[in-house]
């Protein structure tokens, strides 16, 4: 279960953002949660292994091609296609494997719980921000 007080944490500690999944498709769901999440201030990563470049980030083909630190590895994949995203957050070292809403696998859940990683499981990221944080005052 997702309780407010950690996933509030979650994002307030957060710098950098990887986003398995993230469409380049402007009427995508991703590509409006990441954006937001990019005004909000935090480093996207898309991880995508179609595009070259989304929202203005060069884009990575897989979580290990990443040469930087991650600290989140978000994800916008079918609950069955989580399991290899979460191998390669436990092996990249990140620290939170965040599945956005309607996306559940408890399997995979538990394993990167037992690597020492944070889950966040049905759970848009952008809403939480919303709900928990707010948006930044938006500066003229």
């Amino acid at each position: 279960m997702n309780s407010d007080t950690e996933m509030k944490e979650i994002l307030l500690s957060t710098k950098t953002i990887a986003s398995v999944g993230l469409s380049s498709n402007q009427e995508k769901d991703s590509y409006w949660i990441v954006s937001y999440l990019q005004e909000q201030g935090y480093r996207i990563i898309p991880v995508n292994p179609t595009a070259p470049e989304i929202l203005g980030e060069k884009v990575y083909p897989s979580l290990e091609a990443i040469p930087d630190k991650v600290d989140v590895v978000q994800v916008f994949r079918k609950s069955e296609d989580v399991p290899p995203v979460v191998e390669s957050a436990i092996a990249i070292g990140a620290k939170v494997v965040w599945m956005q809403a309607g996306i559940v696998n408890e399997e995979a859940a538990q394993k990167a719980r037992a690597a020492g990683l944070q889950v966040v499981m049905d759970a848009c990221m952008r809403v939480t921000h919303q709900r928990l944080i707010g948006p930044k005052p938006v500066t003229i």
